[in-house]
């Protein structure tokens, strides 16, 4: 893959064979039908099971060379944003390492399986998101020391931790979902410089700011009673482009976040007799209603990650049991979700809308290694192949029209 080819070549510390390797694994990642495994992918290439495993275990600097694909992929606009979530993996093998309970939002439980903690960088005026890290959810430690008090969310700002130092200077703002509205992880973000977008819940405990006269005598008072979403007195409305949404917002003080935050509740009136509501809030207070909730509704963008990397990209069919080989698959997954989208906006003219199937990008890709199999193996004239007006319709052939 030329991409592949360009950000591999602006990398240090690459040998040889593992950039050839790694070429060939985006590659055939992409040609690949059914699970993406040791065995199938060996299958669709000219290297061993033996091979793919054996590379598996070694060292690759993911993170610089996503950093890389963001840097070249966003060189003519600004990112804005990076989002933080996690995913539930399903796997068995009482070696496994990071088995663990975890939560399967598509089953509504938590499960036995494997959870990895993604961070992306999302850049608000395309409305996309592309992987910077993935980290696998470490396993509950074995041993019973009393001063052991880490959490899971003390990983995932441990994870955040690592992974800023290779955020672009643009990024200024954080979106994550109502999990991760903790003060813990809330003042973990601000420490380190960023301002966090998230969502409370409906009945969080909100309290208006005085801001009336103080007594001459006595404490200074600070709050004026308890913020109730069926009356949101004192909050500005803010009409939006969607004709059944109004956004209301004032800045007040959170109990469970121990801080002053700017609230929007979003009121949905499509069910006049029954109006939906959800509070999001940023710890800029000075940032605007509609920016908040447009900056809000890009953190999707990372469930887009997930939804491509589990249904074309294998994230959920490593055969590997050991940390080092699941943090290469893991990352090798979402690395080549980020390949197919920067193809995809390669071969779309700049001035036609952005869309992007990674469904399609998998079948012409297929389509285009049957072709070019089928030209070697039978010796025919390659040049005069490609040139053939009916080489392009056998290269999209049964490609999905996003």
């Amino acid at each position: 893959m030329t991409v592949v080819a360009q950000i591999l070549d602006r990398l240090s510390g690459v040998a040889k064979p593992q950039r050839n390797f790694f070429l060939t694994l985006m590659a055939t990642m992409l040609i690949t039908r059914g699970r993406i495994n040791f065995v199938n992918l060996s299958r669709h290439s000219q290297l061993s099971e033996k091979t793919y495993r054996r590379q598996f275990r070694k060292e690759f600097d993911f993170l610089s060379f996503n950093r890389a694909s963001i840097k070249q992929a966003e060189a003519d606009s600004q990112p804005h944003l990076f989002a933080q979530d996690t995913s539930f993996s399903k796997k068995s093998g009482k070696q496994t390492y990071g088995l663990d309970y975890f939560f399967n939002g598509t089953a509504s439980r938590a499960e036995r399986g494997l959870e990895v903690s993604l961070i992306s960088i999302v850049d608000v005026s395309k409305n996309q998101a592309l992987a910077l890290s993935a980290e696998q959810t470490p396993p509950p430690s074995t041993t019973q020391s009393a001063e052991k008090t880490s959490t899971r969310i003390d990983f995932y700002l441990e994870h955040l931790h690592r992974t800023a130092v290779y955020f672009p200077e643009a990024v200024k703002y954080g979106v994550v979902d109502g999990f991760y509205a903790k003060e813990k992880f809330v003042t973990g973000v601000c420490r380190l410089g960023y301002h966090l977008i998230s969502k409370l819940r409906t009945d969080a405990r909100l309290l208006y700011l005085f801001e009336g006269a103080q007594k001459k005598r006595g404490r200074p008072r600070k709050y004026e009673g308890r913020v109730k979403l069926q009356r949101l007195n004192g909050f500005a409305a803010v009409t939006t482009d969607e004709p059944c949404l109004t956004l209301y917002t004032k800045a007040v003080w959170s109990v469970s976040l121990k801080r002053v935050v700017r609230v929007v509740v979003v009121v949905n009136h499509k069910e006049k007799k029954k109006p939906r509501r959800a509070v999001l809030f940023s710890t800029d207070t000075e940032l605007s209603a509609t920016t908040i909730y447009r900056y809000y509704k890009a953190r999707f963008q990372i469930e887009f990650i997930f939804r491509d990397a589990k249904q074309f990209a294998g994230f959920s069919d490593c055969q590997a049991r050991d940390q080092e080989a699941l943090h290469f698959h893991f990352n090798a997954s979402v690395a080549a979700v980020n390949m197919a989208r920067m193809t995809a906006r390669q071969e779309q003219p700049a001035e036609e809308q952005f869309v992007f199937s990674m469904a399609s990008i998998k079948q012409r890709a297929f389509n285009e290694h049957l072709l070019n199999l089928i030209i070697s193996k039978l010796a025919l004239d390659q040049t005069a192949m490609k040139n053939h007006p009916q080489y392009e319709y056998l290269r999209s052939y049964g490609a999905i029209a996003a």
